[in-house]
This record gives C-alpha cells, sequence and structure tokens, in this order.
C-alpha cells in the first residue's frame, strides 16, 4: 500500500511539471492589463518553512494521509502589463488548513494545526508563465475571509505580494482588507468551481496574476 502511494505521489508530480502544455501563450494586447492589486503579506508567512515546499499541499513527503479539506487545483499565469507570460517566476502561496490554522508558530489554534496539510508551496513557471497547485479550498478564520495568500519573486525579487479570495463567499462583506479594494474586487477573486468528472468532489480555481512595472524596468 504505502508503495502504491509513493508512486501515485511521484506521479502527481511528474505530470504537473508537464501541466505547462495546456496552457497557451497569450499575444500582446493593445492595452496595458490592469495589475493586480497588491495587498498585506501578513503576519503568518510561515516562521519555519517544511522539508517539503513543493506544490502539492495535500501530502507531506511521502505521507500516507492527506490533508484534510475541499481538494482544489490552483491554476494561471503570471504576466506582465502588456501580458507577455514571465517566465522564471518563483510563485509562492501559504493559507491555513482545514482549521483555520496557519504554518506559524504565532497561528494559535492551541495544537490543532492539521499537520497533514502543507501550508506552504512554491512553483517556478515555465515558458508561457503558468502555475500550478494542488490545495485545498480555503476557509475562514477570526476576523478574515477565506483567502490564499501569494508572492511573486523573480531573481531574487519580490515582484507581488497580494491574496486570492473566493467570489460570493459571505465574509467577503465584512472583510475590511477586501472591501477597501472597491471595483478592483474582481482582480483579486476567483470562483471556485467543481471539477468535471471529478469522482472525489475536486474543485478548480483560476487566477493570472499580472505584475507592475518596477522603476528599474520603465
Amino acid at each position: 500500500m504505502a508503495g502504491s502511494i509513493s508512486v501515485a505521489r511521484r506521479n502527481f508530480l511528474r505530470s504537473s511539471a508537464f501541466a505547462a502544455a495546456a496552457f497557451t501563450t497569450p499575444g500582446l494586447f493593445a492595452e496595458m492589463l490592469a495589475e493586480t492589486p497588491p495587498l498585506m503579506e501578513g503576519p503568518f508567512y510561515p516562521d519555519k518553512l517544511p522539508l517539503d515546499t513543493d506544490n502539492d499541499l495535500l501530502i507531506l513527503n511521502d505521507s500516507l494521509t492527506p490533508g484534510v479539506g475541499e481538494i482544489t487545483h490552483l491554476t494561471g499565469r503570471i504576466l506582465d502589463a502588456v501580458g507577455k507570460p514571465v517566465r522564471n517566476a518563483v510563485v509562492e502561496i501559504w493559507q491555513v488548513d482545514g482549521n483555520g490554522v496557519y504554518l506559524h508558530s504565532r497561528s494559535g489554534g492551541d495544537g490543532t494545526r492539521d499537520k497533514n496539510f502543507q501550508g506552504f508551496g512554491r512553483f517556478l513557471t515555465g515558458s508561457t508563465g503558468e502555475y500550478y497547485f494542488r490545495t485545498v479550498k480555503p476557509v475562514p478564520y477570526p476576523g478574515r475571509t477565506p483567502h490564499i495568500h501569494f508572492a511573486v519573486n523573480q531573481n531574487g525579487r519580490r515582484k507581488l505580494t497580494t491574496q486570492l479570495f473566493l467570489a460570493g463567499h459571505e465574509q467577503n462583506a465584512r472583510d475590511g482588507l477586501y472591501r477597501s479594494l472597491g471595483d478592483r474586487q474582481k482582480l483579486v477573486t476567483s470562483e471556485f468551481t467543481p471539477m468535471k468528472e471529478s469522482k472525489l468532489g475536486e474543485l478548480e480555481a483560476k487566477f493570472d496574476l499580472v505584475l507592475g512595472v518596477t522603476p528599474s524596468e520603465s
């Protein structure tokens, strides 16, 4: 049993490396794209990274037990202001587990953190700027609506820090950070929809991030 799960684990990681084939390279647009709004990193970027920092947050190393939650396949592209894909960007995500606890020593939860959930992951974009993560649908925690933190790094520099929100969640209207975005909310909001033909009730979500022009690039 353990051997078969390890094989499945390796097959998943191998298949995710080929996910780029499902993406097409966008052409240049006539107008500048709307920049993804930068949002605060927050206090719970992991203060100790897990040994496993790949793009599958459901399984730690070769563990037999996955993290608890609604399995979500999260995809998107990293683009520049004119729609050109950004290659070799390191995309990071971090979020609470199914109990609303971050991978952070001060996140609380009284020891209820799901130790089978990785909580943090990285992906290096390819020629089409694509990224892919397998994670769980985020849940709320005291004071915040559900969200996933994103960071985009390139050449050792942080290019963007932002957050992704769930479309239509009832707590969005009470979240101060989300409300502050006004008509830019749509730029950081995604539908988490059932994946067709999934027998496990898996979800899928797409989130493209558009980087602004830094002073050194202008």
